[in-house]
């Protein structure tokens, strides 16, 4: 989750229907804190593709999709590329499992096959699925990724000598809302994350520290512009919103590289921030 990305999909908000009125409408029942803005979130995710070519990754755009709702911007929960392929998710917001039909039909476009999929009453998105390292999958149990779907990812792996550990999420602010296990943590190089540590579980943090992980905190001020939700580049940079100075502030402390773009409309307003817009494809 760290290597140096070299490919990336991502879903901008002309194709998931921002500008689409009859979409846009529905904003209230998908948990949006007000209708969006198509120009601004737009310029907005723009930035965020001009930060990422800069940086030297490939940026593959999913076309536009009847089935898609204003959520699909947040490219990066409907699918999980593996070793083995892509492994497409079953959602737990319903509106979200028609993306990971999407996901999969582009990426077999440019020669990415699907390994296998998530199916019900097994509900999983990627946002909960965090990798510490090359063998330990670690995946949050909450709202949107059920004891189901961890048991079918754990019989996926378990062939592949992949250690799949739970980490239980909080009730935060309800079934409403979208809290994954990466609006917790972010993994900013091998042995660093970066961490909303009051709303983590106990046993995470425990995992963490048996691990020797150096675990940076956000300012707790910043948590619902979404601080925690950093996308990690390679070679010690990241990109983070530019609306969380004091937060990016201690990541150059820490000794990283920090581009920001701002992502007042595009990320604050949906819930989800650099990492949630973005589906790394291919890292070093």
């Amino acid at each position: 989750m760290t290597a140096e990305l070299r490919r990336v999909m991502v879903c901008s908000p002309e194709s998931a229907g921002w500008n689409d009125s009859a979409k846009s409408a529905k904003w209230p029942e998908l948990g949006f804190q007000h209708p969006p803005n198509f120009i601004v979130a737009k310029e907005q995710h723009d930035g965020l593709c001009d930060l990422l070519r800069q940086s030297g990754a490939e940026v593959m755009t999913l076309p536009a999709d009847k089935t898609f709702t204003l959520d699909a911007v947040y490219a990066h929960d409907a699918s999980l590329p593996t070793d083995h392929g892509l492994l497409l998710m079953s959602p737990g917001k319903n509106n979200r499992v028609p993306e990971a039909k999407a996901h999969r039909e582009f990426c077999e476009r440019f020669g990415m096959p699907t390994f296998a999929e998530i199916t019900a009453p097994g509900t999983s998105e990627a946002g909960d699925l965090v990798w510490l390292d090359h063998q330990t999958l670690l995946v949050g149990n909450g709202y949107r990724t059920n004891p189901e779907g961890i048991a079918q990812i754990r019989h996926l792996f378990s062939a592949r000598d992949v250690a799949v550990l739970t980490a239980p999420l909080p009730y935060g602010t309800g079934p409403a809302a979208c809290l994954h296990l990466m609006s917790l943590m972010s993994m900013l190089d091998e042995r660093t994350i970066l961490v909303d540590l009051p709303w983590m579980a106990v046993e995470t943090v425990e995992l963490l520290k048996s691990r020797s992980f150096r675990m940076i905190e956000i300012d707790y001020l910043e948590r619902d512009t979404l601080a925690c939700n950093v996308l990690a580049l390679g070679r010690n940079r990241l990109i983070a919103l530019h609306e969380n100075s004091k937060t990016n502030q201690r990541l150059q402390e820490a000794g990283f590289e920090v581009l920001t773009f701002p992502g007042s409309e595009l990320c604050i307003n949906g819930g989800g921030g650099p990492t949630c817009l973005t589906r790394p494809l291919l890292r070093d």
